[in-house]
């Protein structure tokens, strides 16, 4: 996947060995990129990422300021969430989450990344 090197890769590999075997929403979880509510009755709180494990948030931040500019699905996507009004920060722990959401499945599957095709 563009925007996934050498170290994003053995970073994943090594603290998330889970990854492939679990749902999208754990594998989400376990990075720490799922949007956790802060609700109470009627008390409607900011939805917030928390806990995780914070290494490999950290890698995949850095992924993904690469990936946005280099892989046209997370480039559309953050160009996406933007437009709508969304600060950058929350657009590219979204973009993230996607991420990890894709490359667990792909290793659920054990296929390649294959980039989707323009439409012209």
């Amino acid at each position: 996947m563009k925007g996934i090197g050498k170290i994003a890769s053995a970073s994943i590999i090594s603290n998330l060995p889970e990854l492939g075997y679990i749902s999208s929403k754990q594998a989400s979880a376990l990075v720490g990129v799922a949007p956790i509510n802060r609700d109470s009755g009627r008390y409607k709180g900011h939805r917030k990422i928390q806990g995780g494990r914070h290494q490999v948030r950290t890698v995949l931040y850095m992924a993904m300021m690469s990936a946005i500019q280099s892989n046209p699905v997370f480039k559309e996507t953050y160009q996406r969430l933007v437009a709508a009004g969304k600060p950058k920060k929350v657009a590219i722990i979204a973009c993230i989450r996607k991420m990890v959401v894709i490359l667990n499945s792909m290793l659920r599957d054990g296929v390649l990344w294959e980039a989707p095709k323009v439409k012209n």
